[in-house]
């Protein structure tokens, strides 16, 4: 069963520095029915203009990680991480029993692009940590790439619950087949371009909650990036 999430129906907030658009309630955007899916809390499609970002601030018992699309995110925390983030970097940020982080755009001239995603944890007051790896193109092209697992394997970044993440680009006759399991839920969102999940078409921006399915198959691309969520089988996060 599929349910489509459109582009155009989600939150929108517009600072003049920061354009973003919210998949599920977060800030100031609240809809009673997109309150997460599974444990899958947010998704926001953030836009930061040039020389700004968000300023430093608190984060506890929270799974956080950012997917650069386009320029490059720069990444200070309260444990003395400084990072550069670009296209094709995962940086996964467990903020346990507490950490204060900012992200910042440090270029002058160009825009950067990320998506900033939310898992809720099954483990609350760990250790804070920071992880972030490359995963090439040619990993993610016409397949689906395993990029964040709750034990790290296949160089995969580890996450405190039951979930695993997959990033793939698809073009034109490129194609592809995830066994999602028995009583698992799934969620897709296309980053960029488009493809056929199943035969449903997704744009730029749409996701889709998946349940009683065991096989997805990804076809039909159209300069597609997409990310897809492997998920317990709970409506709402707990």
């Amino acid at each position: 069963m599929f349910e489509l999430r459109k582009a155009k129906d989600r939150g929108v907030a517009n600072l003049g520095w920061l354009n973003s658009r919210h998949t599920f309630s977060f800030g100031h955007y609240h809809d009673p029915r997109q309150q997460g899916f599974s444990d899958l809390l947010v998704i926001n499609d953030d836009r930061v203009q040039p020389d700004k970002g968000f300023g430093t601030h608190p984060h506890a018992d929270m799974e956080i990680f950012s997917y650069v699309l386009e320029g490059a995110l720069e990444h200070k925390d309260s444990m003395g991480t400084g990072s550069i983030i670009n296209p094709g970097d995962v940086q996964m940020m467990s903020a346990g029993t507490g950490i204060r982080h900012s992200e910042f755009n440090p270029s002058k001239t160009d825009l950067v692009r990320f998506l900033q995603i939310w898992i809720v944890p099954n483990q609350k007051q760990v250790a804070p940590r920071y992880q972030q790896v490359h995963i090439d193109e040619a990993l993610k092209r016409g397949r689906l790439c395993l990029i964040i697992s709750p034990d790290g394997k296949e160089g995969s970044l580890s996450v405190y619950q039951d979930v695993k993440v997959f990033a793939g680009l698809f073009n034109e006759s490129e194609s592809y087949e995830l066994e999602i399991g028995l009583n698992r839920y799934a969620y897709a969102h296309v980053a960029r371009g488009g493809l056929d999940i199943n035969g449903i078409r997704l744009d730029e921006g749409d996701g889709v909650r998946i349940r009683e399915e065991r096989l997805l198959r990804f076809a039909e691309g159209k300069n597609a990036e997409v990310l897809v969520f492997n998920l317990r089988p709970n409506e709402l996060p707990s």
